[in-house]
């Protein structure tokens, strides 16, 4: 097995565990140095994380009334809204508490689409999401965030997941796995293409789901969905591997709303043990982009500028995508 360090430039763990965040202390210190939970230093760093910094100070503003009118805005409102706030939230380890539930339980009353459980962009008069108005990306990150909060053993939890499970497809140039009614409205997501953020963040939902909980039609969703990904060389055209899928992705950001980037891909595709050769290109990307000192740079900040407490600023030197791009490289590298 590699030693992953040999890919670095320096060494970025000191910078990192000296942090002001107690997310990025935290997350370093389980994901980086593989402490486990008894650790003492660990389970501080995790104590610390509703109590000090952005996930209060996030909290905070979130109670206030005039938020609270913006929640039928959920999605909408581009990202101040309820749904990117909890995104947020779950990006930086938030716990589950009874803010957190009330946020939660409003989008499961407004959201969510009463028959197969994916989440809408607007509510219904009836209650629940507009069937017409639910959308792969959108349901992937309120799985991804909902899990990660505390809702995995929710059956309205395990609602939305069967939605990605049997109503993803994945066309690619020719429409052979045509979408169903009433889900098959934008042809942005479906159509002859299958959006690249639609399989994204399904895979991203399917890998924040603990494996006991995968069953065999997930698994297979998981597996075609991996594998979508890897006929693109993770950001390149199937069809034409010479050219690039979306050059923006080459950018990379912390947090990243519903759009994706490289960085992201990988490691969604790494948390969930995918090591293949069609993934050495973007690995090549990320590690390009490393400084002398061994930090990376946030190079995208279009959705982390509209927070409601932004997060970095554009060209600085970011913890976050320092602290990804080492998770990946370290997974990938020590995937045999």
């Amino acid at each position: 097995m590699m030693d992953w360090k040999t890919q670095l430039k320096a060494d970025p763990i000191d910078w990192l565990l000296a942090s002001v965040s107690p997310s990025i202390r935290y997350f370093t210190q389980r994901d980086i140095l593989d402490q486990k939970p008894g650790n003492p230093q660990l389970d501080n760093e995790k104590e610390q994380i509703p109590q000090v910094g952005y996930v209060p100070a996030l909290l905070g503003l979130m109670e206030a009334s005039e938020y609270h009118k913006t929640f039928s805005r959920y999605y909408v409102y581009k990202y101040k809204g309820l749904v990117w706030s909890l995104l947020t939230l779950a990006e930086l380890g938030a716990a589950r508490t009874p803010a957190v539930e009330e946020y939660a339980e409003y989008l499961f009353e407004h959201a969510q689409e009463r028959t197969d459980g994916g989440f809408a962009m607007h509510s219904c008069k009836a209650g629940g999401g507009r069937n017409t108005e639910v959308i792969p990306c959108l349901t992937g990150n309120l799985v991804y965030s909902l899990s990660r909060l505390g809702y995995q053993d929710d059956p309205r939890l395990r609602k939305a997941l069967s939605y990605l499970v049997h109503f993803l497809v994945f066309n690619d140039g020719e429409e052979v796995e045509p979408q169903v009614p009433p889900y098959n409205r934008y042809e942005e997501c479906w159509g002859k293409h299958t959006c690249h953020m639609a399989v994204v963040k399904s895979l991203k939902a399917f890998a924040a789901v603990d494996p006991s909980l995968w069953d065999v039609e997930l698994k297979t969703t998981l597996d075609k969905a991996v594998e979508f990904v890897l006929i693109h060389h993770i950001h390149k055209r199937s069809h034409n591997l010479s050219r690039n899928t979306k050059p923006g992705w080459l950018n990379f950001g912390f947090p990243l709303m519903y759009q994706t980037d490289v960085l992201e891909i990988l490691d969604i595709l790494t948390s969930l043990g995918v090591k293949d050769e069609r993934m050495e290109e973007a690995l090549a990307v990320v590690k390009a982009k490393q400084q002398d000192n061994g930090r990376w740079r946030v190079e995208n900040t279009y959705a982390s500028d509209r927070l409601l407490i932004p997060i970095g600023a554009k060209g600085e030197e970011s913890e976050w995508v320092t602290l990804r791009a080492l998770r990946v490289l370290k997974r990938y590298y020590q995937l045999r």
